[in-house]
């Protein structure tokens, strides 16, 4: 790759960096949040899971948007008011307010996220100058998780309310770099194109409904409960008809027909409920019931950051060796098997007991997410790549959001008292959720594993969605030069 090749992937990966510390620093800070604005544990539970929500809802117009009205434009535009929201949450006074903050923030993640890996997947031609990228992008996300728990203990040890400023130092430096350095590109034809408006809000209120529906599922009655799931999934009915009517979808359907591209979304979606509701329990488990302060909880789960060395070192020469399918679904087994040995909690684990757990977790997330980000963009066709980048990413933060939201639920209704060997109960019961989740993942990915007539075995590369993108793969890419 040239220099300004390099140059453009470094102000992409900055802005996964920040995405990721956000996200990390928010989750060691929360105790803080909660002892500071007197938040029950379900309201904390939305201040992570509103982020989500609006990540997620807003993926897939964030998506078509990039494809749309140009990924620079977009992000930069979303990089702005990223910036501004992170800000506004530092200075909450209130628990809705913080959790407004971070829907708007979540918002803005979904606009400018699937933008910049879109630039990506249309800038570097598919195969290994691609796979690299995306690899070296996938682990810097990872560094960015990493670092953010060492400084989010920091600076919640100062005032929690530095969580919020400290990405806004960060979106700026990152905004200025990307104005010199993204290369504008011609304006998308637009004509007999639009925005599918009635798409986006089906698919978004179904999601937000479905979670709350979870999360309120403890302290509920269960017809509230069934009208509420009940409801939601009528939304995503919705949204497929409207999608199968619309002259402009959100979603063309037939990008479905890519079974790489399904398989990826599913394992990922299951992968980060797994991933994140671990993450919710396990800081509860050493804070309040163990009395770790936040600098430590966040230097105990700063080994999970393992996979941002191995993500850009050790998985490329897996995957060419034994090809994407089978690298995911090894991660998943491993993420299982992280999760089982973590489940038989004890008041007082010692932090070598938990230790291995904690860095299989690491080592399954560099296995498995660089990997899911590359099979679920590969064989799509250039005008849909940032439709594919949304679809994963929403795939991605419905995960979490679910996960969140089950464990919460989980561990609410376990946890009789205030007694330690109650919270004990509470955090073994809603461990099983993220075993129960990855194994499914791992179920789900073992489909990828078939070997296809003419081909490797399990090299994750789907058949194109369509002839266009047969023609597209021919074509040079060249945005970003490499």
């Amino acid at each position: 790759m040239t220099g300004r090749a390099w140059g453009v992937l470094l102000v992409l990966c900055g802005a996964i960096f920040l995405e990721g510390i956000d996200v990390a620093m928010l989750n060691v800070a929360l105790p803080a949040i909660r002892a500071d604005l007197g938040l029950s544990t379900g309201t904390l539970q939305w201040v992570m899971s509103a982020y989500v929500l609006g990540y997620g809802g807003f993926m897939l117009l964030g998506g078509r948007a990039a494809d749309l009205f140009g990924r620079r434009r977009m992000f930069i535009l979303w990089l702005v008011v990223f910036l501004l929201f992170s800000g506004l949450g530092g200075l909450a006074t209130e628990g809705w307010m913080l959790i407004l903050a971070r829907f708007v923030t979540g918002i803005a993640a979904a606009f400018m996220t699937p933008a910049g890996l879109s630039i990506i997947t249309t800038g570097f031609p598919e195969g290994p100058q691609r796979n690299k990228a995306l690899l070296v992008y996938s682990g810097t996300a990872a560094g960015g998780f990493s670092i953010g728990l060492v400084v989010g203990g920091l600076l919640s040890a100062v005032d929690w309310r530095w969580v919020f400023f400290a990405p806004v130092i960060l979106s700026f430096g990152i905004l200025l770099a990307a104005l010199r350095l993204v290369p504008k590109s011609p304006r998308p034809d637009r004509t007999g194109q639009g925005v599918d408006l009635a798409g986006a809000v089906t698919v978004t209120l179904g999601i937000l409904l479905l979670v709350f529906g979870v999360e309120r599922a403890t302290h509920a009655s269960a017809a509230w409960t069934t009208a509420t799931i009940g409801t939601a999934l009528l939304l995503f009915l919705a949204f497929v008809l409207i999608e199968r009517r619309s002259a402009s979808p959100l979603v063309r359907l037939g990008i479905f027909r890519n079974g790489s591209l399904v398989r990826a979304n599913v394992s990922g979606l299951l992968f980060a409920a797994g991933f994140f509701g671990f993450q919710f329990i396990a800081v509860l488990y050493l804070q309040e019931l163990r009395g770790w302060s936040s600098l430590q909880t966040s230097f105990a789960l700063i080994v999970i950051g393992v996979d941002a060395v191995l993500s850009p070192l050790l998985t490329p020469k897996l995957v060419a060796r034994f090809g994407n399918a089978r690298v995911i679904f090894g991660g998943l087994l491993l993420a299982s098997l992280a999760y089982a040995l973590f489940l038989p909690l004890g008041a007082d684990r010692t932090y070598l007991a938990m230790l291995p757990s904690l860095v299989m977790l690491g080592v399954a997330f560099s296995l498995a997410y660089g990997p899911l980000t590359i099979t679920a963009t590969d064989g799509i066709a250039e005008e849909e790549q940032g439709v594919a980048g949304g679809l994963l990413y929403t795939s991605f933060q419905f995960g979490a959001a679910i996960g969140l939201s089950s464990v919460a639920a989980v561990n609410i209704a376990a946890t009789e008292g205030t007694s330690p060997a109650a919270l004990l109960d509470g955090y073994r019961a809603a461990l099983v959720v993220p075993l129960a989740a990855a194994l499914i993942a791992a179920a789900v990915s073992a489909f990828g594993l078939r070997r296809r007539p003419g081909g490797r075995s399990g090299a994750g590369a789907g058949a194109p969605s369509s002839p266009e993108s047969v023609r597209q793969a021919d074509r040079p890419s060249g945005k970003v030069p490499a």
